[in-house]
């Protein structure tokens, strides 16, 4: 399933790996950024509906 990759095999892992890792990053810090946002807005409509 995996390909030979030769003297290569270390350096394609690796920016494998790093690859995977910025992604999952990314998705956390979006995730994250989200549930922030949707709080904040909560927050607004809760203060629109108690001041008019």
């Amino acid at each position: 399933m995996m390909p030979d990759l030769g003297k290569y095999a270390g350096d394609v892992l690796m920016a494998y790996g790093i690859t995977i890792a910025l992604l999952v990053l990314l998705i956390w810090r979006s995730l994250a950024r989200s549930a922030k946002v949707k709080r904040q807005l909560k927050d607004a409509e809760e203060r629109r509906k108690t001041h008019g």
